[in-house]
């Protein structure tokens, strides 16, 4: 298998772009002196992610927003005041976010949430658990959805596309882990257990779209990966692919120190505060032979062959999708947002 011959056949399918947006929700905060350089890296991206809902036409009240591994809740945050004074609807609840969190988070954001025309709600679930038939808030008015993630780690990206767009179909109950409560943040909305089977006559409201900070490739895992039809169509299977997500950390292990302590990182991380989640591999036996430049184009070669396999799954959904380098590397090295809207509405 020749790496290169393999990317060149399918490159096409998500050529990735420089598109470095910012949004003016966001510009008191850039240029305050109170933020330190991570904080200030952190609202760039945030900024940028913006931008691309914007432009995209999904930054818009009357519908509901998902950020998958939301962590302290940051990037609904900014939604939030980005449209809390847009519209003319305000004071009619015509705001909906939902943030999905599979750890026990502190200093959360949520608390300043509380105005009249936004119904905010926090799951604490693991994305492979998560049914979105399932949540009350959900079933209210049936909003549209956006999903949204800055950062969300390696399979988590697979699982919340799935999650997004194949909530009544296409599971496979072999793989499917046990059925899971759902932990609101508040007792009253409880939703039931989750399952992997239909929404059992329930149903959400349309995809509108979505915009993905990818990030830890090497984290993917074959059997959650939404591409496998276009690697099997290549005549790549698991093993290959394996290969490409062990490989795909080349790509950004080039700018960390050697005794950098990962320790603490879970191999199914979905979403962190710290930007950068690749750890550096000294023991893999190709570093004595290839250098730092060759491993770096091969790493990300190889990124970019698992998220052709996520755009290819997208189109099979009816969504015209894009990858696009959101901000500079020096911000973050993981710098590419996954978009997808439908097709339909595409230009």
């Amino acid at each position: 298998m020749d790496l290169q011959d393999v990317y060149h056949g399918v490159y096409h399918l998500c050529e990735v772009e420089d598109n470095f947006l910012s949004h003016p929700a966001l510009q008191e905060e850039l240029v305050n002196p109170k933020n330190g350089d991570p904080a200030h890296k952190h609202l760039k991206q945030q900024a940028s992610i913006l931008g691309h809902l914007d432009e995209l036409g999904l930054l818009r009240r009357g519908r509901c927003f998902v950020e998958f591994g939301a962590g302290r809740g940051k990037l609904s945050h900014w939604i939030h005041e980005a449209l809390k004074n847009n519209g003319d609807l305000k004071g009619s609840e015509d705001l909906q976010l939902l943030l999905v969190e599979r750890s026990s988070i502190r200093f959360k954001v949520d608390g300043k949430h509380q105005d009249a025309g936004v119904q905010f709600e926090r799951l604490q679930v693991d994305i492979e658990h998560l049914d979105l038939c399932k949540v009350p808030l959900l079933q209210d008015k049936k909003f549209p959805l956006v999903g949204v993630g800055k950062h969300l780690c390696g399979a988590a990206t697979d699982l919340a596309l799935r999650c997004l767009l194949e909530t009544s179909r296409l599971r496979d109950p072999e793989t499917e882990p046990p059925q899971k409560r759902l932990k609101p943040s508040e007792p009253a909305a409880e939703a039931s257990p989750g399952d992997s089977g239909a929404c059992s006559g329930a149903s959400v409201g349309p995809v509108l779209g979505l915009a993905v900070a990818l990030c830890c490739h090497h984290r993917c895992e074959w059997r959650h990966f939404v591409g496998r039809q276009f690697f099997l169509e290549r005549g790549l299977g698991a093993a290959e692919f394996s290969a490409f997500c062990r490989m795909s950390s080349w790509a950004t292990c080039g700018g960390r120190p050697a005794n950098q302590d990962y320790s603490s990182h879970q191999s199914t991380n979905q979403g962190r505060a710290e930007e950068e989640h690749e750890p550096l591999d000294e023991t893999d036996t190709m570093n004595k032979f290839l250098s730092a430049v060759e491993r770096e184009k091969i790493g990300r070669l190889c990124k970019r062959l698992i998220d052709s396999g996520r755009c290819h799954f997208l189109k099979s959904q009816g969504f015209s999708s894009r990858l696009t380098c959101y901000t500079d590397q020096g911000v973050t090295l993981e710098n590419v947002l996954l978009t997808a809207v439908p097709s339909s509405s595409s230009s």
